[in-house]
């Protein structure tokens, strides 16, 4: 199997992260626009006067820069080592889908089980992804 397959989710992946980049200045632009907020605002991070629907962005895209690091990690070291099988691929989608997934719920309808579910599943998939690696 061409061991270059695994960079095609790990593509999707940043993709996701560059895609809710973009909804960051788009909600902070549309707030401050609206007068819910000033630029000032923003100058620390995030002020308590930021509404939900601005802070919930930036909060999603800090959250594609946690453990989606070990996704990135474990990626490369499929390849490195010569190990991507159709194994390893499926695992890969099924984590990038579930993100994505959860991205979707926090990003829209927001609900905190639905999120949840989304969020605990890809983290076993991540860890099956690690786990398979070593086995």
């Amino acid at each position: 199997m061409p061991q270059e397959l695994v960079f095609t989710p790990m593509g999707a992946m940043a993709l996701l992260t560059f895609i809710v980049l973009g909804f960051i200045p788009a909600s902070r632009f549309r707030a401050v626009s609206a007068r819910q907020v000033t630029a000032e605002d923003f100058k620390l991070g995030e002020s308590a006067r930021v509404p939900p629907q601005v802070a919930v962005t930036n909060r999603n895209f800090m959250n594609l820069l946690e453990l989606p690091m070990l996704f990135y990690v474990a990626g490369l070291m499929y390849y490195v080592a010569g190990r991507v099988d159709e194994t390893a691929l499926v695992l890969a989608w099924s984590y990038v889908g579930l993100r994505a997934v959860h991205s979707a719920i926090h990003l829209s309808y927001n609900n905190v089980i639905h999120r949840l579910s989304a969020y605990a599943l890809s983290n076993a998939v991540l860890m099956a992804f690690w786990v398979t690696f070593f086995v």
